[in-house]
């Protein structure tokens, strides 16, 4: 039975708005769901109140004595406000994770007593044989609602499939046919929601909302370079009232764009996949407006709710137009107008194809994983196919996370190790990956049709886009913002992009199996490791990459320019105690090259330069060898001194490139057992690919 009184009193203590009334088709999809109506999806522009739909709903079947409800969700981390609005509603949540493993005996035994309304999980939780034959099976049978939050993520022709989310598909087929279930969203187009459809059952009624978002002043601005783009922001985010979010494509990119606007005297935070426990204070401190804007890779996207964003700034073309949707959607909910301004840069096609390449295994490392487990009878642990395969450890994971989700699966893990199945792999597989693929190009040519855009057209793009009516919108509400660049704050980003550096963290341990060839494994003694060091730029990036690149392929001569940004960066770093010499990394490929670079470093230093390490052997590039452990490999044995006497003082250790800080490591290694002092390693650039 449904009480509109008491539901409307749980939306008041939820929102902490004693006026609080429904949006259209909230209390609908709440009514639909109590009264057992069938299964519903429902596809709500951000900010809409999808989660009050099944907070509400859990607290009024749990009232009517019915069991717990189980919420699936990817965004566990951004659940917090959620959660918290459930609390206020007299909602017991509680959340299985990989992050709270210490709670986990507690939440069971809460569960076994009936003591928690509503249990968040991962779909990634969904794989582990512990959750489903010890906890998901004990309460099965009592779970009076299904909520697939993100249920996007199901269809493979979303922006944001997750491998994990096929699990449900096999749960979903198993469930009671009049069990609750709800599936929600914010971007599904036609494509998408029928294909949810064929996954969560035929007889799926959807409820689905305007697209139109009257507050956003949408807008497309083309500006190549990064200096360009940083010089418009730091001019721009100047008298851009309220706070927002800048995306970047890549964690370097968000900490880089983050450090230029602090140098400007904006106070902005880099929000990325990698800031860990910072996570929670950064989000507040934006909820509270206590920073100007969060500098952020998608790692903040789905779940993050702040009502009065005032712009969302994307400094780069997102790969399709449900994901920039999605992204700049988060502006402008609860205020009357809000800037979603997206600009375009030359290298973001690069970025964007390279995650089009790696969204999917090739058919070779499929080949290679499949070839090394059928090897091994007794199978192989992660560790160990990097050891037999040439493939990094991101691409050997990705590669055995979407072959153990098929069904039926080609491998199956027991314990530890990884083993072939009696299954194959179906060729489906390769037409998924083959149809997603081509899909992604059609989808990335759609965002720079966007892009060319004039202004007051962009909004009807998206809604046309997402298979809505275009017609539904409505004029920008504000004047489009310059596009223009000042000249001065361009070559002040230049010199920026060129005086930032890199860490260099020194290896402490030596890879699985060890060094044979030099006789070493397990730990690296402290006073035979590197100290930690410096590279000047990444490789082909916007500030020295290009220079770099070219003095090393087109020059074979690396400028004088290069030197004095070395110089400068190392009095700038001051490392202690100080370098007294310098020595360098050797190349059979380029045997001139870095010793050339290095004794022009030293003599502007006013340090001795001394030859004291040689190439043994000629081996492969590191660059094209993809994992670590090949890596160490590859190494193992190809350095060693050339005899001459080694100085006692501390060294500056010059290479050209860093990859896998492998040839770094065995350099200092070789250094410090013969008696030099700490060394300090430096190099023009990173490579990225040991990230």
């Amino acid at each position: 039975m449904y009480h509109t009184d008491r539901a409307l009193r749980l939306l008041r203590q939820g929102s902490g708005l004693t006026g609080a009334t429904f949006r259209d088709g909230q209390e609908d999809a709440i009514r639909h769901i109590v009264e057992g109506r069938g299964r519903l999806l429902v596809v709500q522009k951000t900010g809409w109140g999808k989660s009050f739909v099944y907070f509400i709903a859990t607290k009024l079947l749990r009232e009517q004595d019915n069991g717990p409800a189980l919420l699936i969700s990817p965004l566990l981390a951004l659940m917090r406000n959620q959660i918290a609005a459930a609390e206020r509603m007299g909602v017991r949540a509680a959340t299985i994770n990989s992050d709270n493993q210490d709670e986990w005996a507690e939440v069971e035994a809460r569960l076994n007593r009936n003591e928690i309304d509503i249990l968040l999980i991962s779909p990634e939780r969904l794989a582990n044989e512990r959750f489903r034959t010890q906890v998901l099976a004990g309460i099965a049978a009592q779970i009076s609602l299904l909520v697939i939050d993100e249920a996007h993520c199901i269809s493979d022709w979303g922006h944001d499939f997750r491998p994990h989310y096929r699990l449900l598909e096999r749960i979903v087929r198993t469930l009671p046919p009049n069990l609750r279930l709800l599936a929600t969203t914010a971007t599904a187009n036609n494509r998408v929601m029928e294909d949810l459809a064929a996954v969560l059952g035929p007889k799926l009624e959807v409820s689905r909302g305007d697209l139109n978002r009257t507050s956003l002043s949408l807008q497309a601005i083309r500006l190549p370079s990064q200096a360009e783009r940083l010089a418009w922001l730091a001019e721009q985010l100047a008298t851009l009232h309220g706070h927002g979010i800048i995306y970047t494509l890549t964690v370097h990119d968000a900490n880089q764009v983050a450090d230029w606007l602090k140098t400007r005297g904006f106070n902005v935070e880099a929000y990325t996949g990698e800031t860990g426990d910072r996570r929670q204070e950064l989000e507040l401190a934006l909820l509270h407006n206590q920073v100007k804007a969060l500098v952020a890779t998608t790692a903040l996207g789905m779940g993050y709710d702040k009502p009065d964003l005032a712009f969302v700034i994307h400094y780069q073309m997102p790969g399709s137009v449900v994901a920039y949707y999605q992204q700049v959607g988060r502006a402008g909910r609860a205020l009357d107008s809000a800037y979603g301004v997206l600009l375009s840069g030359e290298e973001e096609a690069s970025i964007t194809d390279w995650f089009i390449r790696s969204a999917f295994p090739t058919r070779q490392e499929v080949a290679d994983v499949l070839d090394a487990l059928e090897s091994e009878s007794s199978g192989l642990s992660v560790p160990e196919l990097l050891g037999r395969v040439n493939l990094s450890k991101g691409r050997v994971e990705k590669t055995i996370a979407l072959l153990s989700l098929e069904s039926p699966a080609p491998i199956a893990k027991q314990g530890s190790k990884w083993q072939l199945t009696a299954a194959r792999l179906s060729n489906g597989f390769w037409e998924r990956a083959e149809r997603l693929t081509a899909l992604r190009r059609d989808e990335h040519r759609q965002m720079q049709e966007y892009v060319s855009l004039p202004f007051g057209e962009h909004m009807g793009f998206l809604i046309r886009a997402l298979d809505g009516d275009p017609g539904a919108a409505t004029p920008p509400p504000l004047a489009p913002l310059p596009t223009n660049v000042n000249a001065t704050l361009v070559r002040e980003a230049v010199a920026f992009l060129r005086r930032t550096s890199l860490p260099i963290d020194p290896r402490r341990q030596w890879p699985t199996g060890g060094m044979p060839q030099y006789h070493v494994s397990g730990r690296i003694p402290e006073n035979l490791q590197a100290q930690p060091g410096k590279a000047l730029c990444i490789w082909g990036d916007a500030g020295w990459g290009s220079i770099v690149r070219q003095g090393k392929y087109r020059d074979s001569h690396f400028a004088d320019d290069l030197v004095a940004a070395c110089v400068s960066m190392i009095r700038e770093w001051n490392p202690q105690p100080t370098p007294t010499w310098v020595a360098c990394v050797p190349s059979l490929r380029h045997p001139n090259l870095v010793p050339n670079f290095a004794q022009r470093l030293a003599t502007v230093l006013g340090l001795p330069f001394h030859r004291v390490i040689a190439k043994t052997d000629s081996r492969p590039e590191q660059k094209t060898i993809a994992n670590s452990t090949q890596q160490a490999r590859n190494i193992d044995g190809s350095l060693d001194l050339t005899g001459q006497p080694i100085p006692r003082g501390p060294v500056l250790l010059v290479d050209d490139m860093v990859d896998s800080r492998w040839t770094l490591t065995v350099s200092a290694w070789l250094l410090r057992r013969n008696g030099s002092g700490e060394v300090w390693p430096i190099a023009l650039s990173q490579t990225g690919h040991d990230q």
